[in-house]
């Protein structure tokens, strides 16, 4: 019976042998670089390993500390986290969703240029970030922000935006809401020049009045499957953000822990303390928030033919 199937699979398998040599690159890409980096990391969670000895399996004890112990993790990264991609995630979802309607609505003409304006961002956010933000956000009385509110009466004394534990948090997610314009914002462009125009007169007739009735009830359902992935890339950008409060605070950690993400805290226990165990158990948990994240975007935006 065995030997039966695997002789139909071997032999279907043959037959499509081309369809398999077009998707082989991208199989061998995929399997070597995220299923056996997941897989390992996932075994490496189960034990003590510190990058020179062998692992020695531990069981569930990482998981144990991390979330029982690790209070640096619990009071800080974790609320951190979840505070961060509660606003930033929907936040700039939204205004992807918003500059891509309004672009969609200018001359095709003036739309590639701000279209590009909007998504340069994404591309050179290293480099604006030195060059924008960090002067911006200065925490003396030369600080564009702090000159401007001081010249304005709104404040009596520079702030220290980066470097104050009260700011910090929000100056990381207005800077990240700022530079999310990415792949995503692409696709939702793509998907609202893409709807039948037809679709609105046929609307009109049946009774929309408005723009946000077009938008509720013609736009966002002809481009679920781009919300879809606008969705995945906002909530996996989200949760990927490591460094920014230490990049913004020139301090590592942030100060009192204020911007101090998981992807902070993993890099922490797996390059500095070299605790690849624990740190990958820290990756585990990352994991399962973005996947739990993901199927709330698949409810909202998903179909069964998706």
């Amino acid at each position: 019976m065995l030997q039966s199937r695997l002789g139909r699979l071997g032999a279907r398998i043959w037959k499509n042998r081309l369809a398999y040599l077009f998707i082989a690159p991208f199989m061998l890409c995929f399997i070597t670089f995220i299923l056996i980096p997941v897989l390992a990391a996932f075994l490496l969670s189960f034990t003590y390993f510190n990058g020179v000895e062998s692992p020695k399996f531990i069981g569930w004890d990482n998981f144990s500390n991390l979330l029982s112990q690790d209070l640096t993790f619990l009071q800080y990264a974790l609320p951190n986290t979840i505070k961060f991609a509660a606003i930033v995630g929907p936040g700039g979802y939204i205004a992807a969703f918003i500059l891509a309607w309004l672009i969609a609505q200018l001359p095709s003409k003036g739309r590639v240029w701000y279209t590009l304006a909007m998504y340069t961002p994404s591309m050179t956010a290293g480099v604006i970030m030195t060059v924008v933000w960090m002067p911006l956000l200065s925490g003396d009385r030369m600080g564009y922000l702090n000159s401007e509110l001081l010249s304005f009466g709104l404040i009596s004394e520079p702030h220290l935006w980066v470097t104050d534990k009260q700011y910090l948090m929000d100056s990381m997610i207005v800077v990240s809401i700022w530079s999310s314009m990415g792949v995503g914002f692409l696709a939702m462009l793509a998907g609202i020049l893409n709807v039948n125009p037809e679709m609105y007169e046929a609307g009109k007739l049946d009774g929309i009045k408005n723009r946000l009735e077009e938008i509720w009830y013609i736009t966002i359902p002809s481009m679920k499957p781009q919300m879809l992935f606008g969705a995945v890339m906002a909530i996996t950008g989200t949760f990927q953000t490591g460094f920014l409060g230490e990049t913004l605070s020139g301090q590592n950690p942030t100060p009192q822990y204020a911007g101090h993400l998981l992807m902070s805290h993993q890099h922490d226990f797996a390059f500095v303390r070299f605790e690849m165990g624990y740190a990958s158990a820290i990756s585990i948990f990352l994991l399962l928030l973005m996947y739990l994240a993901n199927k709330l975007g698949w409810t909202l935006f998903g179909s069964k033919e998706e």
